[in-house]
């Protein structure tokens, strides 16, 4: 039963990265307006390969919005746009990692590679006043820059994604709920030895070979997700 359910979960991870192998590979520089408002993001990461045979890209990553738009999520993993500006902060603002979820668990392997101490305060959230009031004064601005600008360097160099239009927001929690359910479970798709993320001090992310710690226990897609899918990757295709 045990090595029927792994070969299920691995049939599934491999049909949902063959769908979207239909969709472009977008990578940096690219222009935010051509990206739809509303849907579902998928990043891959060079020299992260699946497990499938032959030498696709993996995904690493699946997000989506809650508030504001999709363009305003990928643009505050890039730092692009309106959001370009978030580079510029002090002890009383928050840093754009604070935002983004990506370049916190980067940043968070960049530091305990390094074997940095700096990580305890890079873990603390300064989006909250409270805790920039409490803890600001702990804070190395200069350092916190550097470490920003690597990680953007990283993302625009390493980095890519595609997405699908998908318009409700019930559903597209849902979905990416059981996508990362499904790629966490794979038995196939490991990272590579020189993965960035072996270094994370989050056991989850090490184990997975996600850049997450939600939903990687999540019920995997189902034949109704499929559908779902589908449609959405046909649109997508319309669209561009």
């Amino acid at each position: 039963m045990h090595f029927a359910w792994v070969r299920i979960m691995s049939e599934l991870c491999k049909w949902l990265h063959e769908q979207l192998e239909e969709l472009p590979l977008i990578r940096y520089p690219f222009d935010l307006d051509d990206l739809p408002k509303c849907g579902v993001y998928f990043f891959y990461e060079d020299g992260e390969v699946w497990g499938h045979g032959g030498d696709k890209l993996r995904i690493v990553n699946v997000g989506t919005h809650k508030g504001g738009t999709l363009r305003d999520r990928i643009a505050e993993h890039y730092l692009l746009g309106k959001y370009e500006s978030r580079i510029i902060f002090d002890q009383n603002k928050f840093k754009p990692s604070d935002r983004s979820i990506l370049r916190k668990n980067i940043g968070r392997a960049l530091l305990n590679k390094d074997n940095d101490s700096y990580l305890k305060i890079w873990n603390i959230n300064f989006v909250k006043r409270e805790d920039r009031e409490r803890y600001g004064f702990m804070r190395n601005i200069d350092k916190e820059k550097e470490l920003e600008e690597k990680i953007t360097r990283i993302i625009r160099e390493r980095f890519s994604f595609r997405f699908i239009i998908l318009d409700d927001q019930m559903e597209r929690k849902r979905l990416k709920s059981a996508l990362i359910g499904t790629l966490a479970r794979c038995g196939l798709c490991k990272p590579s030895k020189n993965w960035l993320g072996k270094y994370s001090p989050v056991s989850k992310i090490r184990k997975s070979g996600l850049w997450l710690t939600q939903h990687l226990n999540a019920e995997p897609i189902s034949e109704r997700d499929k559908e779902v899918i589908l449609n959405a990757i046909e649109r997508t295709k319309k669209y561009l």
